[in-house]
């Protein structure tokens, strides 16, 4: 019975959570491709897989150089891989009680004999005891209480597994967003600062046509409070600029007065063309948070086996063999030896209720850990879904603010040809140029949500990560243990 009782073990087995019964992510029909802006049409091909390195599609040398450095500096990394290292050397030390505890001890002592204690006058002895035994002890598993809690070890492993992965995705979509941001406000820079020089000079025509009468000195006013509000602008763009480049230093794993990322102009960074969208069934097996999520319930199941296994007798065969003499010289002598063999079996009669309410609470952890991994999953779908729409909206957005910059542009042009023939005054060129640099800001705006949304999809869709090893830069040092089952239950 014994045996075959040890080839089961109490509690639940984990199934992984069925993927959710929906084939797309938004509500209504799914958008395969936005508008054409800027000259770019972005496609979304469904049921492809990203690529791990996914930033390289927008074909920045700096934007890789950055990140290449990152990836191996970032403190983040080393702290999710040295966790990750931390979760399998606890497996490792896990595995341990499957194997005989084997134990030797010396120890040597001046005692006084009293015979008195077995009721007897004969005057008492001092003499020292020598003793060198070896016990074995062996905890049979009957009902898998110890297996469960190597179960629960290893899905902690598959946790730290999927965390570490969620790090390098977090991480490449900080760096990609930073970039993008750090770009687009060095040019909002320049137009802006462009602005105030233009306004500047129509603060001082209107000046000059006021003392000379011309104009009522009300317009110089509204001319001045415009480029006041324009240079109160440039400070807030000034220090989003520096907040940028402090945020690549450290990400990169170097003090912001180390850190000297290099430039890039939204210019250098091409919006990829074609998206991989895998279908929801093949995201809940691919982002990590999710993989965190299904991992944490995996663990919580096991714990529920280790609480209902404490509800039944436990079985330990044990044994003993030394050699126990007065003197050194005599101790391994055969009348000096002694022996034991035995079994132990010990059963919880009465404990107040508090194992069978251990595994009542071991159930609800299970239950509110099911529904955090619900939550995860839908969370996942709708960022999915709002990165999709979002990215359909940009198109539209970017397709307006272009226009109305080739439009301000083309009425720019026209006053500067007019002002050539004597039409228009030089003051009607200023406000036509300073329109033109508000609605180039406006347009670059536009274009670099239209790079994040990018991001947001691709970090919403779990990047390319997957596995272990090559899929994942580093990695390798996050873990290289060997032993029983080393590589077993990680994500795939």
């Amino acid at each position: 019975m014994l045996l075959f009782l040890a080839g089961c073990a109490v509690g639940p087995d984990f199934e992984r959570p069925a993927p959710p019964a929906v084939d797309h992510y938004t509500q209504g029909a799914e958008p395969t491709a936005t508008i054409a802006a800027d000259g770019r049409t972005q496609r979304f091909i469904p049921g492809k897989s990203s690529v791990a390195d996914w930033w390289r599609l927008f074909g920045s040398p700096k934007l890789n150089a950055v990140m290449d450095e990152a990836l191996v500096n970032n403190p983040d990394i080393q702290a999710a891989q040295a966790s990750l290292r931390l979760s399998r050397d606890n497996l490792q030390a896990g595995y341990g009680v499957f194997y005989p505890q084997l134990n030797g001890g010396f120890g040597a002592s001046r005692e006084k004999f009293s015979p008195a204690n077995f009721g007897s006058s004969a005057p008492g002895s001092i003499f020292s005891l020598f003793t060198l035994s070896a016990t074995v002890s062996y905890a049979l598993d009957v009902f898998g209480g110890e297996r469960r809690a190597v179960e629960g070890l290893q899905a902690q492993v598959d946790v730290q597994q999927a965390t570490l992965i969620g790090t390098y995705l977090t991480l490449s979509g900080n760096i990609v967003n930073t970039m993008i941001a750090r770009a687009a406000y060095g040019e909002q820079i320049a137009a802006t600062e462009q602005i105030i020089t233009l306004v500047k000079e129509q603060v001082g025509i209107a000046e000059t046509q006021a003392r000379a009468g011309t104009v009522p000195y009300a317009n110089v006013l509204s001319l001045q409070s415009q480029l006041a509000s324009f240079e109160a602008s440039l400070p807030s763009l000034k220090q989003n600029l520096n907040h940028a480049e402090h945020l690549l230093a450290t990400l990169a794993g170097h003090a912001p007065a180390q850190g000297a990322p290099p430039q890039v102009a939204l210019s250098d960074l091409t919006l990829p063309a074609e998206i991989p969208v895998r279908l929801p069934s093949e995201l809940v097996r691919q982002r990590p948070d999710i993989l965190a999520a299904e991992a944490q319930l995996h663990s919580a199941g096991a714990d529920i086996g280790v609480a209902t296994a404490a509800l039944f007798p436990s079985f330990t065969l044990n044994g003993a063999y030394g050699q126990s003499n007065t003197s050194m010289n005599n101790l391994f002598t055969s009348n000096s030896n002694f022996w034991s063999l035995g079994a132990n079996i010990s059963a919880p009669l009465f404990q107040g209720g508090n194992l069978w309410f251990k595994r009542k609470a071991a159930q609800e952890a299970y239950q509110q850990t099911l529904a955090i991994y619900r939550q995860t999953v839908l969370a996942a779908l709708a960022q999915v879904a709002d990165a999709l729409r979002a990215l359909e909206h940009d198109a539209e957005a970017l397709q307006a603010q272009h226009q109305a910059l080739e439009t301000a542009g083309e009425a720019l042009l026209l006053i500067q040809a007019n002002y050539q023939a004597g039409m228009v005054n030089y003051l009607q060129i200023l406000t036509a140029n300073g329109q033109y640099q508000q609605a180039r800001i406006a347009y670059l705006q536009a274009k670099a949500q239209r790079l994040q949304d990018t991001v947001a999809l691709f970090t919403a869709l779990g990047g390319g990560w997957r596995g272990t090893g090559g899929d994942i830069p580093g990695a390798a040092s996050a873990g290289d243990g060997t032993g029983p089952n080393q590589g077993k239950g990680t994500v795939q």
